[in-house]
This record gives structure tokens, C-alpha cells and sequence, in this order.
């Protein structure tokens, strides 16, 4: 077994290919001449899901490569699908142009697609969803989505994905409902991000 020693708390002045420093944070270098900050899987803090009609996750950083929504027994007072959507900005979220489909394993009825979000196929008033989104940057500002996850209330399983390309740098994640009046009614909600 090995045991990593630091001996320094202080950054280097030239960094050598290879090293692995500290100074309250990790940095690992490829070169010479610069050195990047190894980043971390960071949990935000969970949100109960049980009044309003959105969820917002914000100050989310420029290195983000991936986030993980989380949902435990997530439903609404009504019967529109959960709805994911990224944010850029402080306060802007994109609300269009999205490619993107949530379904359950039973019929093609039982599906919802939208350009507004990637939406998380529900159908019923207290439909208690639990499972996870995958937001992944594929290149740019371009960002690719999966979920899977059930519904124990109905007694089924949920899956779908998509895709969007953002104007701008993802800083936030909203969750909300596909008819944004759908007020959440019981669960818990929360992101992991990492880069």
C-alpha cells in the first residue's frame, strides 16, 4: 500500500510535468508551464420538494463538466411531468430548444416530449417519482441528458434523455413542472456536481 505524504502547503513557483501539489486544494500539472485545479464531487444542499413551483440550484461553476439531479419520492398536485431546465447567468433559464423525451415502459401513450426542458414523465396528482438525471457536456455549451429512476406510486419504471445547446455557460438547474403551475407536493431534491 501507499501513503501520500505532503510535505508543503505552498504552490511552487515553476511546476514540474507530473507533480501533484497542495495549497487548500489539489493541483496536478501536464506541462512545465501551467498546473490546473483537480476538482472535486461537490453535493449541494438537499431541497424538500413539498410547496412552489420550481426548484433552483444556482452558482454552479465554469469547470462543471457533469450534474446529477437527484429526486427521493418527488410528485405534484397535478398531473403535468416533472421538468428539468438549465440555467445560465443569474437568473436566466433556458426555456426552449431542447430535444428531449421522458417515457415509462408501457405504452407510447404514456410518454411526454418538449423543447421547453427535459421532462420526467408523471401523470398523476401525488405520482411519487425517485431516481436520477445525468447532465453531461459533450462540447461548448452543448449538454446531452439521461434519466432513469420509478414511480412507486403508479408502479413503474421511468426512463428518457435529449439534448440542448446553451447560449452561454451553464451556471444553474431548475426543476420545475412541463405546465409551470403544478405546485410540488412531497419529496426531496438534490444535485451533485463535478469536473
Amino acid at each position: 500500500m501507499s501513503i501520500l505524504v505532503l510535505t508543503s502547503d505552498t504552490l511552487i513557483g515553476t511546476p514540474a510535468t507530473g507533480n501533484l501539489e497542495y495549497n487548500g486544494q489539489f493541483f496536478g500539472t501536464d506541462s512545465n508551464s501551467s498546473r490546473a485545479q483537480l476538482q472535486r464531487i461537490v453535493r449541494a444542499t438537499a431541497v424538500a420538494s413539498t410547496s412552489g413551483t420550481s426548484i433552483d440550484f444556482t452558482g454552479i461553476p465554469a469547470w462543471v463538466e457533469r450534474i446529477t439531479v437527484m429526486f427521493s419520492g418527488v410528485s405534484g398536485s397535478g398531473t403535468s411531468s416533472l421538468l428539468v431546465q438549465l440555467g445560465t447567468g443569474s437568473t436566466t433559464y433556458t426555456t426552449s430548444g431542447y430535444s428531449a423525451i421522458g417515457a415509462f415502459t408501457d405504452t407510447a401513450a404514456n410518454l411526454v416530449t418538449s423543447t421547453a426542458g427535459f421532462p420526467i414523465f408523471q401523470n398523476s396528482a401525488g405520482s411519487a417519482f425517485s431516481g436520477t438525471m445525468t447532465i453531461t457536456n459533450i462540447t461548448g455549451n452543448t449538454w446531452v441528458a439521461n434519466h432513469s429512476g420509478a414511480n412507486a406510486t403508479g408502479g413503474y419504471a421511468n426512463n428518457g434523455g435529449g439534448n440542448v445547446a446553451l447560449g452561454a455557460v451553464l451556471t444553474a438547474v431548475r426543476i420545475t413542472r412541463v405546465n409551470g403551475t403544478d405546485t410540488f407536493d412531497a419529496g426531496t431534491v438534490n444535485i451533485i456536481y463535478e469536473g
